[in-house]
Order: structure tokens, then C-alpha cells, then sequence
């Protein structure tokens, strides 16, 4: 009997899943859309060559040949060479350029002399990621034009090349980049918020789904027809939806890690019971909002807060450790920051999956967090009262 009730659940919400457009958009498109988008932005793994401007207000040899070294860096382009500062912020606040290196008058005169010139470069770090590589490219030729002019008046000093050398850089730095040597921003952004999207996009179905049947009045029917349990109605409703965004977030792994060849030192396995768990657990988170609050409009604006907030609070961009302890707090309660970590141990590290058995045990715990809360959410279906 049970069966049947069950065989029945799932035909309903399988017809619900494809009668309204919205659950098909918000479970396929926008997840399939935010892949491509993200892969295409960053095909290139940097935005390399980000348009910038000089102000050379010395024009001599020395200062043309800091201009060469801007313009043989591969992180900033010089499209535009201006007469005076104020020309150049007018260029920067008009967008034409993200900003600017500005070198000063008699700077050739003071270099030589052993006087101090002030080179200033000025940054629009309103778009955080070019703004940064400009101000990379920036401050490496400020720093490699300052030792050249150190070692130049060492050795004018009788001070031997070599010792100069030495002298100005005492060791060497060989930095190495654990888990992504080839700095491609798109590792990361990629992996971080096609999760994220997909996590997102079904906490909202989730909730809409469930708690729309109380708003419009059809709770009690669809607990009637499955057999008046809340376990098999949920199963009904939940379990269709589940394997579509399953499969989509398979598609978007495989579009990653196979198609655009993403770092996959694991298993493929490892990362495809890591997205299943992802879309159950938040499923899971969802629910229990929903029996927590069953009206629709908190019960989505809830899911659509925590899920926007699960982009700063799961450590994407700032490790945890480093935040507020009571902000730091709510990055525990997130699905998608354990499937983020997973990613970082399993894709990209590659180690024992040993070591990552607490993040998946984290994952099914969620799935258990709505169950002794599903009493609550029978007596509201029953109740059927929608408080606006």
C-alpha cells in the first residue's frame, strides 16, 4: 500500500516538476548558464593585459625605458599615454583605462644625483581582480626600476657588479603554488560558485515547492494522496527534483573536469558522491527552514539569504579563521562549504579520502537535521492556514 502511495507521490510531483516553467529554469538553465558564463569569462585563467595609461612628466631616456618595462609586462596594458595627472584620472573615471603610473618631472636628474624620486601609480580597485593585477604589474616595475638604480650607484661608487647584485638582493624567493602552479582563476572562481549556484538554486525550489502547496490551499490533498505521510509526500515531491539538479550538477563537473580539463587528482567519484550529497543536504537545509517557517515569502527569502551569504560566510574568498567568531560561526551551518573543502582536498590536492571522511559525514548529517522537525511541518499541511 505504502508503494502505491509512493508510486502516486512521485507521478505528482514529477507532473508538478514539469507543469511550471519556473522549477525548470531555476533547476537547469540558471545553473548551466552561470557554468558557461564563468568558463568563458575566465578562459584565459587571468584577464591579462587590464588597460592602463602612463604619465611620463620627464621624458628621458631613463623614464622611456621604465615605460618599456611597463609594456613588456603581460599583466597591464599600456594603451594610453597622457600629458598630466589630471588628464589621466579623467581617462580612469571615464572607464577608458583602470588607472595609471605616473612618473615624476627631474626624474632622471634625481635618480643620478642620489636623490629620492617619488614614481606614484594610481589603482581603480572598484573591479577587484584587474585592480589587483594592475597593482601587481604596477609595484613589480617600481621595485625592479628602484634596484636597477641602487645597483646602478653602487658600482658608479667602485662597488664590484656582482656585489652590488648581491648586496640588494641577498636571497632569492622561489615561491611555489600548492594545489593551483598555474594562478588560473578560473580553479577557483568556477569551482566555488557553480556549487554555490547550484546549492542555492534548489534550497529555493525546495522551499517554494513545499511551502506553495500551504499558500494555495492543497496541503491536505497532497497529504492525503500520500497516504497522510509526510516522509512519502516529501519523497514525492523532492526525490524528481533531486535527480534532475543530479544530473545537471553532474553535467556542469563533467563540462569542468572533462571538457576544459579542471585539476582532478582524485577519483572521479570522489567529486560526483560529493555533488550528490551537495544537492540531498540542500534539500535538507531547505526543509528545515520549511518546517521551521512555512510561510512562503520567509521561507524563500531565508533560503535566497543564506544562499547568497554562503559566498563570503563558506570561505570562498576569506578563511574563516580570519573572520568574527559569531560570522565565522554560520559558515559551519552551509552544505556547499564542506563540498568546497572536499574540492580543495580531493580535486585539486589529490589526497587520501581518508582525510575528507568528515566533510561527507557533515554532507549526511544534514539530511538528518529535518527529521525530528517533520511533526511540525504534517500539523501545518493539516492546519492549512497560510499567515501572509
Amino acid at each position: 500500500m505504502k508503494l502505491t502511495y509512493l508510486k502516486q507521490a512521485l507521478a505528482d510531483g514529477l507532473h508538478t516538476l514539469l507543469s511550471r516553467k519556473i522549477y525548470l529554469v531555476c533547476l537547469i538553465i540558471v545553473p548551466l548558464a552561470f557554468t558557461w558564463f564563468f568558463i568563458d569569462m575566465m578562459d584565459e585563467g587571468l584577464p591579462l593585459k587590464v588597460p592602463s595609461g602612463v604619465v611620463d612628466l620627464d621624458n628621458y631616456q631613463l623614464s622611456r625605458q621604465v615605460t618599456r618595462s611597463l609594456e613588456s609586462s603581460e599583466l597591464v596594458d599600456i594603451s594610453q599615454k597622457l600629458e598630466s595627472y589630471h588628464s589621466a584620472m579623467l581617462k580612469v573615471r571615464s572607464g577608458e583605462i583602470n588607472g595609471f603610473f605616473m612618473i615624476p618631472e627631474n626624474f632622471q636628474r634625481d635618480a643620478i644625483g642620489g636623490r629620492t624620486p617619488t614614481v606614484t601609480y594610481y589603482c581603480n580597485l572598484t573591479y577587484f581582480v584587474p585592480g589587483s593585477l594592475m597593482f601587481k604589474g604596477f609595484k613589480t616595475t617600481a621595485v625592479t626600476t628602484a634596484g636597477g638604480l641602487v645597483q646602478t650607484n653602487l658600482v658608479a661608487a667602485g662597488i664590484p657588479s656582482s656585489l652590488a647584485s648581491t648586496t640588494i638582493q641577498p636571497m632569492t624567493m622561489q615561491i611555489q603554488a600548492i594545489g593551483n602552479p598555474w594562478m588560473n582563476y578560473n580553479y577557483y572562481l568556477t569551482n566555488s560558485f557553480v556549487p554555490g549556484i547550484i546549492a542555492l538554486m534548489v534550497a529555493l525550489v525546495t522551499a517554494y515547492s513545499i511551502c506553495e502547496e500551504i499558500k494555495r490551499q492543497r496541503s491536505r490533498q497532497w497529504l492525503s494522496r500520500a497516504g497522510n505521510s509526510i516522509v512519502v509526500a516529501l519523497a514525492g515531491k523532492l526525490i524528481p527534483q533531486a535527480i534532475v539538479e543530479i544530473a545537471i550538477g553532474l553535467c556542469c563537473q563533467a563540462i569542468m573536469y572533462g571538457f576544459n580539463h579542471f585539476p582532478m587528482n582524485c577519483p572521479p567519484s570522489h567529486m560526483v558522491w560529493a555533488m550528490v550529497l551537495l544537492v540531498f543536504a540542500s534539500q535538507a537545509f531547505a526543509l528545515t527552514i520549511c518546517c521551521l517557517i512555512t510561510n512562503l515569502r520567509l521561507a524563500v527569502s531565508l533560503c535566497s539569504l543564506t544562499g547568497i551569504l554562503a559566498f563570503s560566510l563558506a570561505a570562498f574568498s576569506f578563511p574563516v579563521s580570519s573572520m568574527y567568531p559569531p560570522i565565522g560561526i554560520f559558515s559551519y551551518i552551509l552544505p556547499v562549504r564542506y563540498y568546497f573543502l572536499i574540492y580543495i582536498d580531493q580535486a585539486l590536492n589529490g589526497i587520501p579520502l581518508y582525510y575528507s571522511r568528515t566533510f561527507y559525514a557533515a554532507l549526511i548529517v544534514f539530511l538528518l537535521v529535518p527529521l525530528p522537525l517533520l511533526w511540525r511541518l504534517k500539523r501545518r499541511m493539516q492546519e492549512q492556514v497560510y499567515l501572509p
